[in-house]
């Protein structure tokens, strides 16, 4: 890329930036961290009970980050981490009565003011904004695995990226 060759990915790192900061200030002044934000955001909108590999899955902490923030979710009493049934290894986060109080002060909240913000585009802007972000998602995976062609070599996969 030539050095005064516009870099348009640049501005939308920089608007993702934008939009992870705003995140990042709401969970901490939720007294959360990010991650434990949205462990409770998915247990919430999952009924206020889910499994923690679903959790796990999900998103791109891993699993040890997953797994201090529901400790430090469960030791504020916010949820409780139960085996599943028949199961001796997987486990169930489960809101308590102040975990779905705490939800409803602060999660639910914060996702009808995602609701609303969305609602400024139109229905047709909404599906497109969808459609290009989950092109461009796939498309960026394409040629980060194209760029590292022996990631083994050269450093973690792109699911240990997902992951970490």
């Amino acid at each position: 890329m030539e050095p005064n060759e516009q870099y348009i990915p640049f501005e939308l790192d920089h608007l993702y930036n934008e939009i992870d900061k705003l995140y990042h200030q709401y969970a901490r002044g939720c007294g959360l961290s990010d991650c434990a934000y949205w462990m409770l955001y998915d247990v919430t909108f999952a009924g206020g009970k889910a499994p923690v590999q679903d959790l796990t899955s999900s998103w791109s902490y891993s699993k040890q980050t997953i797994s201090s923030a529901l400790k430090v979710l469960e030791e504020r009493g916010l949820i409780n981490l139960t085996f599943a049934e028949g199961s001796r290894k997987s486990k169930v986060a489960s809101l308590t009565a102040a975990g779905a109080a705490f939800s409803e002060t602060y999660i639910v909240p914060a996702a009808q003011a995602e609701q609303r913000a969305f609602t400024v585009l139109s229905a047709q802007e909404q599906q497109e904004l969808v459609r290009l972000v989950r092109r461009y998602a796939e498309a960026l995976d394409e040629q980060i695995r194209a760029a590292v062609p022996d990631p083994a070599a050269t450093g973690p996969s792109s699911a240990d990226l997902k992951e970490g």
